[in-house]
């Protein structure tokens, strides 16, 4: 045990575990848009479109963030723009919770989606910063470990809050931020490269930022692996919509905490053991594995007719998740010109973050208007062709990754460090 903890969490800085400890803690807290979730249809008295299109709102804020994100983690600084993104979410959080007019709560939930998403590139910025290709894997494995630690919390604290009074909800995802907010300020300081001071020498890492976001843009192989992930959390985040479809089906949506709490129980029992079962593995055949899983398990919830079925579903679907995470992250990094890494970082959130606009609004859309089982149906088909992407993609990809991974001539004495805080 102590060898494989050592394998696992040994080795990794100081500053990397200041992060995995603000995870931990923020999305705890973050049961927001979990309580929203459950509540819109119900308590709010919105139809499911308008419930769809309050999440897509969010995921909108979210991908305009993370572009905005990536660009201010470049230019301005990854722990400045950490800190703005958290005191802004606090206090967008209070705002939200005195609110119940529909257009007012769709409002703010594209502006408390906009900093959810700012502050995601310098995050991961950070994090590759901080931990080196070396460890890119395992730091990487752990902070999503530590995600989905966080929102097996929140999921039965959006259960235990659900007959709490109505702003106590939103005060205690605001102090969840205010803490992150604290952890960043007092012990992560700012890592973001700079030019080398060594005379008549100029090292690529060290480099300062050129060039626009539109190069990452128009990144091709990139940009295709972005198209990918955002056709893969498409199917996702569809999840969302799950308690829609348990209202429709005469179920207590309110089950919806425990139904989903099984994708973050899977995680946190299993997710640390991923990157072994998974070292020396084509990446693209693990990618394409992940998203057949995903595709069959939300699929699967189009004759899921009672909550242990459900269950059983997200079982699935989750499977694939946890194989796709680790393997993500880190081709996300490999493929990432260094001198612009909060702009890809902030591109490929924004993969993730669309698909909290694409998902919920368009899905919400078909449960309403098209056949019970059609989302679902249509949801197994996209897993199919991510799938089909990945394994067709794959070998241009790692060329690439290969490419910009591969060790380079370094200068005595010019070695990358952090700015100081």
């Amino acid at each position: 045990m102590r060898g494989w903890l050592t394998q696992t969490a040994g080795g990794l800085p100081k500053i990397f575990w200041y992060l995995w400890t603000g995870t931990l803690i923020n999305r705890t807290g973050a049961f927001v848009m979990l309580y929203l979730e459950i509540h819109m249809v119900v308590e709010y008295g919105f139809s499911a479109t308008f419930a769809g299109l309050v999440l897509g709102l969010f995921g909108g804020g979210m991908a305009l963030g993370s572009l905005a994100g990536g660009v201010l983690a470049d230019r301005w600084g990854r722990r400045s723009t950490l800190l703005v993104s958290n005191l802004a979410l606090a206090a967008t959080a209070v705002v939200l919770g005195f609110v119940f007019q529909p257009v007012a709560v769709a409002l703010l939930a594209a502006v408390y989606g906009f900093w959810n998403g700012l502050g995601r590139p310098a995050f991961s910025a950070t994090m590759v910063d901080v931990l080196g290709s070396t460890k890119r894997m395992r730091g990487m494995n752990l902070n999503y470990w530590a995600i989905n630690l966080g929102f097996s919390f929140a999921a039965v604290l959006a259960g235990v809050l659900a007959r709490t009074p109505h702003l106590t909800v939103f005060l205690l995802n605001a102090a969840a931020q205010l803490i992150m907010a604290a952890i960043v300020f007092l012990r992560v300081p700012e890592t973001r490269p700079v030019r080398d001071t060594v005379p008549g020498v100029a090292v690529p890492h060290r480099a300062p930022v050129e060039g626009s976001i539109l190069i990452v843009l128009r990144d091709r192989v990139f940009m295709t692996f972005v198209l990918l992930n955002l056709g893969l959390w498409i199917i996702i985040e569809s999840c969302k919509l799950i308690p829609i479809a348990m209202h429709q089906r005469g179920l207590d949506a309110a089950d919806y905490g425990a139904v989903i709490a099984v994708n973050g129980i899977m995680i946190v029992a299993f997710q640390l053991f991923v990157p072994k079962l998974l070292a020396g593995r084509n990446r693209s055949r693990v990618l394409a594995l992940s998203a057949l899983l995903v595709g069959l398990g939300m699929g699967a919830t189009a004759i899921a007719g009672t909550v242990p079925a459900l269950m059983l579903t997200v079982v699935v679907w989750t499977a694939g998740e946890m194989l796709n995470a680790p393997v993500n992250g880190t081709l996300i990094a490999d493929l990432s010109q260094p001198a612009m890494r909060g702009r890809y970082q902030g591109v490929a959130s924004m993969g993730f973050t669309a698909a909290n606009f694409f998902a919920p609004v368009f899905g919400g859309m078909l449960l309403d208007h098209a056949p019970p089982m059609t989302l679902w149906l249509v949801l197994a088909l996209l897993g199919v062709a991510v799938a089909t992407g990945q394994l067709l993609s794959g070998p241009v990809r790692e060329r690439r990754a290969r490419a910009l991974t591969e060790p380079k001539p370094t200068v005595e004495g010019a070695d990358l460090a952090p700015v100081a805080a």
